[in-house]
């Protein structure tokens, strides 16, 4: 078998990425869009294993400055920013990641039809791949983000031992079996019920457009994303307003945009992505005064709910923060793990104790919506 790092997804063919990936709606097309962008502080990774140029296994990953305070809040967050206007970069390492800062959760591409075995065995060698990538770079810090739950399992006995596990924040799911909006809302609880009918109708005024192009509002969607993105204390990426075209260019019919005005201002954008399985919310950008007031981010809730019931998509995939109103919006939390490791003993053994200080276990703190609250 042959194991490749490349630098682009271009270097593996669409076909066989996507068969190992089970078709996702986080495809091939999607990580070129990522790519293309240019998203600052990222340079991409894919690391496959071929047998006679047939692909087995593939796992994107990237490689970041990671600051420690991007993951923070409250207290750890201010202690954290303080120490590193003393001793600049004190608390910055350089890190190599299965995964994707814009991606639900760590995918993980195995051909059908492997044993248990089989999958291990090919695991192993993605890691080891990616480990002696990061070595000859001079890179100490390796991990996986977001391990979705279906694959805790495999990623745990591959790396038993060696990697150190932290629970993530888990992705909200909501299953959709119902006929239409108004039985989704009968399933709610009474008064989660009442609370949505009046938000909604606070929301009378507002124009919904389902958009498949947004060149036009391009410099308004960014200013939303901007003005919302500032506010979440939560920060680990900037998408700079290409990656927004580029999401829709790539995808086609595979993307929307939900466009938001009110007295013909744009005032909301959301970005989701979808197939016949499932819409995952991406990215919402709002404006702060008009969201309050005709409560867009219910608004925003219902507009997907409505469009996954009349497309017959099974699953509205709403993901991580904001977990209380989701809860009461019938969303199941499915849990993400972190697994990761230095070179180093030392500092391995002080990164898995900052880690559990550190790392969020809930994001539910309030008011004011993060751009990847619908993510």
């Amino acid at each position: 078998m042959e194991l490749s790092v490349h630098n682009s997804i271009r270097a593996v063919e669409r076909a066989q990425w996507d068969r190992c990936f089970r078709d996702d709606v986080e495809s091939w097309a999607y990580y070129l869009a990522v790519e293309e962008s240019d998203i600052p502080g990222f340079e991409w990774r894919y690391v496959t294993l071929r047998d006679a140029g047939r692909l087995l296994a593939a796992m994107p990953a990237f490689i970041t400055e990671y600051r420690l305070e991007t993951t923070a809040q409250g207290y750890w967050k201010r202690w954290i920013e303080r120490l590193n206007r003393i001793v600049p970069n004190v608390t910055s390492l350089r890190l190599a990641c299965f995964g994707s800062p814009v991606t639900e959760t760590c995918h993980i591409g195995l051909v059908p039809g492997l044993s248990c075995e089989s999958k291990e065995t090919l695991l192993r060698r993605l890691f080891d791949g990616l480990e002696r990538h990061a070595a000859e770079l001079g890179i100490s810090l390796v991990a996986a983000k977001d391990v979705a739950a279906a694959d805790i399992g495999l990623v745990g006995r591959c790396l038993e031992g060696r990697y150190h596990r932290l629970a993530g924040l888990p992705t909200a799911v909501l299953p959709l079996p119902f006929a239409d909006s108004e039985a989704y809302l009968r399933s709610l609880s009474r008064a989660t019920r009442k609370d949505m009918r009046r938000k909604l109708k606070a929301a009378t005024g507002i124009a919904i457009e389902r958009s498949t192009h947004i060149d036009a509002v391009l410099p308004e969607v960014a200013a939303l994303y901007d003005e919302t993105h500032g506010r979440s204390e939560l920060q680990f990426e900037h998408l700079p307003p290409a990656y927004f075209a580029n999401v829709l260019k790539r995808l086609g019919d595979g993307a929307s945009c939900f466009l938001y005005r009110h007295d013909g201002e744009l005032v909301a954008f959301n970005i989701v992505l979808h197939d016949r399985e499932r819409l995952v919310d991406k990215f919402l950008g709002m404006r702060q005064a008009v969201a309050r007031k005709h409560n867009l981010y219910f608004l925003s809730w219902m507009t997907n709910v409505e469009y996954c019931l009349a497309n017959g998509i099974p699953v509205y995939q709403s993901g991580q923060a904001l977990y209380e109103p989701k809860r009461r919006l019938g969303s199941r939390l499915v849990e993400n793990h972190i697994f990761f490791r230095h070179r180093n003993a030392l500092i391995n053994g002080a990164l898995r104790v900052a880690g559990q200080l550190l790392h969020p276990s809930d994001f539910d703190s309030g008011g004011s919506v993060s751009p990847r609250e619908a993510a």
